[in-house]
């Protein structure tokens, strides 16, 4: 008689390991600044300390404001140095990027996937840059793909991803350019009890906040940060860094900043604006 074959172990749930880097404001020129700061500069820092800390990720989010000025020199940079990375690096536009250089240079294999699943978890990236403006609105097309998505995942856990904050910040000049047709996406949000996290750029400065059981997350730039909880323009003298998520198969999100600690990149404190 045939011995029955042994029934193979359970594999243990995956923990998805995910590396946020964003507004990292690259320049054509290799010598390029952002008030003071050489922004291909603090990119490699920022990549070194992501080498040394979160080596081996299931995915990198790029979540805007690659390129300052939307120049395709640019993004060849940004592919150069996110190279060694052996996972997908996707990107999402921001209100300084060129949307079609954008994809043209970076489109290929999964860089501008908009859902991605890995493990018991999906990820949704959403465009809410406006053409022309600094403000963000995501498009009619991508709230209709939210839905669709959030539709066709009731079994998995869903972080979303854009560029601009959806909620205000106690930072005047930084709420009046954030996500305008934010009550559209918490209509639909509001729909659903998956949603575990909504995470993005654009303010240049650190946040973690609960609002009805989502978890509302913010990082760091690679390069200049802005100060919190001001009226006007000011910039801030921490350090350039990215976030770290372990998202678990039960939905708890573990995340934290990690920057660059060691160094001074020039920041010019005394700007207005730029």
């Amino acid at each position: 008689m045939p011995e029955k074959a042994k029934p193979e172990k359970a594999k243990p749930e995956k923990i998805v390991q995910v590396v946020q880097i964003t507004d990292s404001h690259l320049r054509r020129e290799p010598d390029g600044k952002l008030l003071g700061v050489n922004t291909r500069d603090s990119f490699d820092a920022v990549l070194e300390l992501v080498r040394a800390n979160h080596p081996s990720p299931d995915i990198v989010l790029a979540t805007g404001d690659i390129a300052q000025d939307g120049e395709a020199a640019a993004y060849h940079c940004f592919r150069e140095k996110t190279a060694f990375f052996d996972c997908p690096v996707c990107c999402i536009a921001g209100n300084h990027d060129d949307a079609d250089t954008m994809e043209r240079v970076l489109g290929g294999g999964k860089s501008l996937s908009r859902q991605v699943r890995i493990g018991n978890w999906q990820l949704v990236m959403l465009n809410s840059s406006v053409k022309g403006q600094v403000f963000g609105e995501i498009g009619s097309s991508d709230l209709a793909l939210l839905e669709r998505a959030l539709d066709d995942s009731s079994g998995l856990n869903c972080l979303v991803c854009f560029h601009h904050q959806p909620i205000d910040i106690q930072c005047q000049w930084l709420d009046a350019i954030g996500l305008h047709n934010r009550d559209r996406l918490f209509d639909i949000l509001g729909q659903y009890d998956h949603v575990r996290a909504v995470l993005w750029g654009h303010i240049h400065q650190e946040l973690d906040q609960i609002i009805d059981n989502i978890r509302y997350l913010a990082t760091p730039s690679t390069c200049v940060q802005f100060a919190p909880k001001t009226r006007d323009f000011t910039v801030d003298d921490q350090a350039p860094g990215y976030r770290w998520l372990e998202l678990h198969p039960g939905g708890d999100i573990h995340s934290g900043v990690i920057r660059v600690e060691s160094r001074d990149f020039g920041v010019d404190r005394n700007s207005r604006g730029y």
